[in-house]
């Protein structure tokens, strides 16, 4: 069986196609540049490029991987949670595609897409593990003892991750989105240092690592390197202490997430940790987190860059997981969810 994935629930139109033989086909990304010049997603021209570029998409794909429209077998699309306009973009050509080919659809969770997008490449990957979702607009940790079964742990109580990372990237002038420019950067940065001492900035606190419980908070980092920043912008050497701010928040961010993850599988019995999400591109997060678990005697694994950020390989596996389960169904309908909690999903067995 052939499936089509389609992902539009924010500024990614994308597509792609997975096989029982041959697994992933092929898959397209267009992400849009319209966003840029206002420094975030602009909610309906992100709807109006969906519908601007999704059919094209489609055909070139199908196209260029040499598969006939009679050949799909199935269509799997984001359903939530994410813009509702442009989650209602993608429903209704996923479902009307597949009405119009007779074949059955399914709706995918798109934070489910995330988890599961490290077994694109790894098929040795297996539950039960705990998730960590970290991008613009999510940081949770999920136990994941069987695929489909999802118990959400903690998550941020104000700003996720890549939110942080994409508005101090942006207040330096690294464009947005910023995160691996301002990740870039920090590569320049010195070591954070205590007062009195030369070089760097001051460190950054870890929040609420010093207390029970899985649950994150980031504005105050937030706010810490804009103030910081300002300083150092009005110094004599801006260019340096831009990068200095960049280390300490990174490091400061990481170390939250990794004494969480660890906290985390200590209170689930668990060893594996899955990352996915944008943030899970970044390379110090993959280096601490890595070594951390290795010393535990787990590990963690990791999309390949390409799949951290939003994509329809994700959800074209995904999709094709649960009709291989028997979940699709005949279009007669469709629908889109701005909010769709993760443990509400049922399993695939």
């Amino acid at each position: 069986m052939i499936v089509l994935g389609i992902e539009t629930s924010c500024d990614e139109t994308a597509c792609a196609l997975y096989s029982d033989e041959r697994g992933l086909i092929g898959d397209r990304v267009l992400t849009q540049a319209v966003h840029a010049e206002y420094g975030g997603v602009v909610p309906e021209l992100a709807s109006r490029d969906h519908v601007r570029y999704l059919l094209p998409m489609v055909g070139g794909l199908l196209r260029d991987c040499g598969v006939l429209r009679e050949e799909i077998g199935g269509v799997a699309y984001t359903a939530g949670p994410g813009l509702l306009g442009a989650l209602l973009v993608g429903s209704a050509f996923g479902a009307g595609l597949a009405f119009a080919l007779d074949v059955p659809a399914i709706e995918v969770h798109h934070m489910e897409g995330h988890v599961l997008a490290p077994m694109l490449d790894d098929a040795s990957i297996k539950p039960p593990f705990v998730a960590l979702l970290v991008s613009g607009g999510h940081t949770m940790l999920v136990a994941v003892p069987e695929i489909g079964r999802y118990e959400v742990l903690g998550e941020s109580l104000d700003d996720a991750v890549g939110e942080v990372f994409d508005k101090v990237a942006k207040q330096m002038g690294l464009g947005y989105p910023g995160g691996a420019a301002l990740a870039k950067l920090a590569e320049s940065g010195r070591a954070p240092t205590h007062a009195g001492v030369q070089g760097g900035v001051p460190p950054f606190p870890r929040p609420m690592t010093d207390r029970p419980g899985l649950e994150f908070s980031f504005s105050g980092l937030k706010t810490r390197a804009m103030q910081i920043l300002r300083q150092v912008e009005a110094g004599d050497a801006p260019e340096q202490g831009r990068a200095d701010v960049a280390r300490a928040l990174q490091e400061a961010m990481v170390d939250t997430l990794v004494i969480k993850c660890v906290r985390a599988l200590e209170q689930v019995g668990m060893r594996n940790v899955v990352v996915a999400g944008g943030v899970g591109a970044n390379l110090y997060l993959r280096e601490r987190l890595s070594a951390t678990l290795v010393q535990r005697g787990g590990r963690a694994y990791f999309p390949r860059q390409a799949f951290c950020t939003d994509n329809a390989a994700m959800i074209a596996y995904a999709g094709w997981l649960r009709l291989k389960a028997g979940q699709g169904q005949m279009v007669s309908g469709f629908a889109a969810r701005a909010r769709w909690p993760l443990d509400q999903l049922s399993p695939l067995v």
